[in-house]
């Protein structure tokens, strides 16, 4: 699933490309018609089909910007203010093209499901191979309550003392800590991949509770969060399998990874340990990680 290193490089890649540009129609696919209101399959949320590609139709889009690893889309129309919220779920993914024709990979062009015709040619592609990402057509961020309670992004100043202060209440204390910093309520954007790097950075084993790790091992295990983050961002994120920017492009931050994925410890050589925490799968070093 993209983190917070791969949605910003999307965010940074779609920036230049949309923002100041009009979207003239919309265009959904007959899957997500057929899959409205089923749940997590359906990628559009809140609002039905028809609706959705009406509302969006003649839309300038005035900024794109990343919180945590949501895409926000601000949007114009008739003065009043609108915001298309995205979330790439595990194989969403953007393109920029002047034809769909453009995307080469067979899979991302097999699973278009919202096409935007911009004003002024070309196009902007959502592509969705599993279906779990969302579009969220919103009158502002609030009408979404969960979007209101994600930790302030990693690289504020509060944030550290933010991630202390919520990991010593009691819902999350007696916490498994790859848990409790995977929660976007208590750190933004740190997924499965970067959390696995942090700890093992730290020799944190990941099923040790909060309750067990000092203040000062805490502010370092974030400082540790943080670094990995703005190494992937610098990257290009990770492809573990099938994020790709909006020019189709893979990151890097695969080959620097030192754990996760990983089946032997490059420090000791100890083979690799698993266990589900938080229904995802943690790997660690069962020898250098406490």
């Amino acid at each position: 699933m993209p983190e917070l290193p791969e949605v910003e490089g999307v965010v940074q890649a779609l920036k230049p490309k949309i923002e100041g540009r009009t979207i003239q129609q919309v265009q959904l696919s007959e899957i997500i018609r057929f899959s409205f209101g089923e749940g997590k399959q359906c990628i559009v949320k809140q609002a039905e089909p028809d609706a959705f590609e009406i509302s969006l139709s003649q839309m300038m889009i005035t900024k794109v910007e990343r919180r945590a690893k949501y895409i926000f889309f601000h949007l114009l129309k008739a003065d009043d203010p609108y915001v298309l919220v995205s979330h790439l779920g595990m194989t969403g993914a953007w393109f920029v093209v002047n034809s769909p024709e453009e995307i080469h990979e067979a899979k991302f062009k097999k699973h278009i499901h919202a096409t935007f015709q911009m004003a002024d040619g070309g196009y902007l592609i959502y592509s969705d191979i599993r279906r779990f990402g969302e579009l969220r057509f919103l009158t502002k961020i609030e009408d979404h309550a969960p979007l209101t309670k994600m930790a302030p992004e990693p690289f504020d100043e509060i944030a550290c003392d933010y991630f202390i202060a919520k990991s010593k209440l009691p819902k999350y204390e007696k916490k498994a800590v790859k848990d409790v910093i995977m929660d976007g309520q208590v750190i933004s954007g740190c997924g499965n991949i970067y959390a696995t790097e942090a700890l093992f950075a730290q020799k944190i084993h990941p099923a040790r509770t909060m309750n067990r790790i000092s203040e000062k091992s805490k502010c370092a295990l974030f400082e540790a969060i943080v670094a990995i983050l703005r190494q992937s961002i610098e990257a290009g994120g990770s492809t573990i399998s099938d994020y790709r920017n909006i020019n189709g492009e893979a990151g890097t931050m695969q080959k620097r990874l030192q754990m996760y994925g990983k089946k032997m410890c490059p420090t000791c050589g100890t083979a690799t340990s698993q266990m589900t925490i938080g229904g995802r799968t943690s790997v660690f070093c069962p020898n250098c990680q406490h």
